[in-house]
């Protein structure tokens, strides 16, 4: 059977770009910007980008364009045993795709009530009364929230149909959302540092403390920050490059795909800094009364800040779109590698084997529009990128450095890129890059040994690392055990 190919670099580009470019280039960079040290913390930044983010791109895109498989057949490629990796990858990615839907359905509900701005002055209650209807606490899960659950079925039959067809369904999406999410971000670029108050903002957002440059828990966020935004580790990298053709530039592509994920986050930041610089100025506060991460930032503290605008409906609409294209075009990336490796592993048509993934999705997020769902979604969050996914990008580390030999795959990668990798590529892939996601995993590990993570009790902890971690390592470890009985 004839793999899938892109029909043009551009639209590969465009692929892994917005895959890249998920929710946390809007809600969770800016913030860690400004708690570690302002534009001080760009310089870990960018040298992570370099020493590990980049690195791990040419890795999983030489991996999937020279063995021309998804994540799973390209690591057993190397060493049988090893197909645990990918399975466990993408694993992990199928969980993230679970609640990172969810998340897709709130900013679905936003958009809409960006009409007549609904949620009104208090976008706090709004968000979490009226659109979650959350609990008090996780331990009261309560029923399922019809609105959310219905953006959830809106979001998937999306998804589907964005994928059921391969890269020729992924190609004609990402070739309209891309281009058209550009122009909506950089019309609120403008709107946002035109606004009063806005440069107060962004000063206090890009300041300069060098000084944080000497915690080292800055250094581990700025690597951590690089290894979760550039996509590597869910296997949706290795598979979006097995559609290439073995000739294609793969020290250019990383390079693009790295630049143009860190450029977008910092704008995104300009964005969020600059509005909230305004929000401060219009209500007389500190810009650090006004400062938040995550859900909390997207769809409480912005839709305020969005609500003192002249024309408050249309940039509200303007904003959520974004949050929906951006979250759109991740997820389906999420489920594509899935299925490029189920299609490599059956003799099912590619709409069958989308269909079954996307309805096991469907179902698999239900927990999360529950009323304790934003609990679950965050301590599942948490488990999945502090420990599984950091563990798999260890282990493709060791896989191709140690086994398949990270001078043989260069050797590869500079036959048919323009920039040519030198050695430093394999001590980075062989030492640099495991030693600093170890550190990482350990720094973690020890803060939750001291207190649990954000004082959830006992059993939603341990649903957290059974969940997110040990059962999905589990599984990938037992599958490949499993086919090896079965050829013998």
């Amino acid at each position: 059977m004839l793999r899938d190919r892109w029909p043009t670099r551009l639209t590969f580009l465009f692929a892994a770009v917005t895959s890249a470019i998920g929710l946390g280039a809007v809600w969770r960079f800016p913030y860690l910007t400004y708690k570690y040290g302002g534009g001080a913390f760009l310089l870990p930044y960018l040298i992570a980008l370099v020493v590990a983010g980049i690195p791990l791109l040419i890795l999983e895109f030489a991996l999937g364009q020279k063995l021309q498989k998804g994540a799973v057949d390209a690591l057993a490629s190397i060493k049988r045993k090893f197909s645990f990796i990918g399975w466990w990858a993408l694993f992990i990615g199928f969980i993230v795709i679970s609640y990172y839907s969810v998340v897709m359905g709130w900013s679905i509900i936003y958009f809409f009530a960006s009409i007549g701005t609904q949620w009104g002055d208090d976008p706090k209650a709004y968000f979490f009364n009226n659109v979650l209807q959350l609990s008090d606490s996780i331990n009261h899960i309560g029923s399922v929230t019809a609105i959310v659950f219905i953006a959830l079925v809106v979001g998937w039959i999306g998804l589907y149909f964005s994928v059921w067809k391969g890269t020729k369904s992924v190609s004609k999406v990402v070739n309209f959302t891309t281009p058209f999410a550009l122009v909506l971000f950089l019309v609120m670029l403008v709107r946002a540092v035109t606004l009063e108050g806005s440069m107060e903002g962004m000063a206090y957002y890009l300041k300069p403390n060098f000084s944080a440059l000497l915690d080292a828990e800055v250094w581990i966020a700025a690597f951590s920050q690089i290894f979760f935004q550039l996509s590597v580790g869910f296997g949706v990298m290795i598979a979006y490059a097995s559609f290439n053709d073995r000739k294609e530039d793969i020290s250019k592509n990383a390079v693009v795909v790295g630049v143009a994920t860190v450029i977008f986050s910092i704008l995104a930041g300009v964005i969020i800094f600059g509005t909230l610089g305004f929000m401060a100025s219009s209500q007389n506060v500190p810009i650090d009364k006004v400062v938040a991460s995550g859900p909390g930032l997207a769809f409480v503290v912005f839709p305020k800040a969005l609500s003192l605008m002249p024309f408050a409906s249309f940039f509200s609409m303007l904003f959520f779109l974004i949050l929906v294209t951006i979250a759109y075009d991740s997820a389906f990336s999420l489920v594509e590698a899935i299925d490029t490796v189920m299609v490599e592993k059956t003799k099912m048509k590619r709409e069958v084997i989308a269909l079954i993934v996307c309805i096991f999705g469907l179902f698999s997020g239900i927990v999360f529009t529950t009323n304790a769902g934003l609990y679950f979604l965050d301590v599942i969050d948490h488990f999945v990128n502090s420990y599984s996914l950091v563990a798999v990008g260890i282990l493709e580390c060791i896989a191709v450095g140690w086994f398949l030999g990270a001078g043989k795959l260069r050797v590869y990668i500079n036959k048919v890129s323009d920039i040519k990798i030198g050695k430093w590529w394999e001590y980075s892939i062989k030492y640099t890059v495991p030693i600093i996601l170890s550190i990482a995993i350990i720094a973690q590990l020890m803060k939750e040994l001291k207190s649990p993570y954000e004082g959830y009790p006992q059993w939603a902890i341990w649903l957290g690392w059974i969940a997110a971690v040990i059962a999905p390592f589990a599984i990938a470890f037992l599958i490949p055990q499993k086919n090896v009985q079965k050829r013998q």
